[in-house]
């Protein structure tokens, strides 16, 4: 499987609406997003996602998901591109990080989270096997959900 990290920093985006939608993905609505993956196009339907509180505490992994459309532009006259790359996904977990992380900052400080970098400046970084897989391990054992990508849309 191919993960990646998203980088939300709640300084640059205090993100208000966060304990609501936290709430319809614990009651099992099935919450889309759009997030900007920075200059990274290798993002793939059925690719694993991690959101990355930094910036301020608690800092820490505190969203998975799953991508549902590969990397498009998105006009942004604020941009030397005049356009930033976003990607859809689906949370299949995510909590309050206003609050609260799953996985602290201080645990991806050891090994073998350590062989990552996990204060990107931008969100898009792929994650390094060794770190996705212990990732995955704790993050099952801490949610109580084991990874599996999104069902295929139903031509129904």
């Amino acid at each position: 499987m191919t993960a990646f990290l998203l980088i939300w920093s709640p300084k640059k985006w205090p993100w208000p609406e966060l304990p609501d939608i936290a709430r319809r993905v614990a009651a099992g609505d099935a919450v889309a997003d759009v997030w900007g993956c920075g200059t990274a196009r290798g993002l793939l339907p059925g690719d694993r996602v991690f959101v990355h509180r930094v910036a301020q505490e608690p800092k820490g992994v505190f969203a998975s998901g799953w991508v549902t459309r590969a990397p498009y532009e998105v006009p942004d006259a604020g941009s030397k591109r005049g356009y930033r790359l976003c990607i859809d996904f689906v949370y299949d977990w995510l909590v309050d990080a206003h609050a609260q992380v799953v996985v602290t900052r201080e645990e991806l400080r050891s090994h073998p989270f350590s062989v990552q970098t996990w204060d990107a400046q931008m969100s898009g970084t792929l994650i390094k096997p060794m770190a996705e897989g212990a990732l995955e391990k704790l993050w099952t054992a801490r949610t109580g959900r084991r990874a599996r990508p999104p069902a295929p849309p139903s031509d129904m």
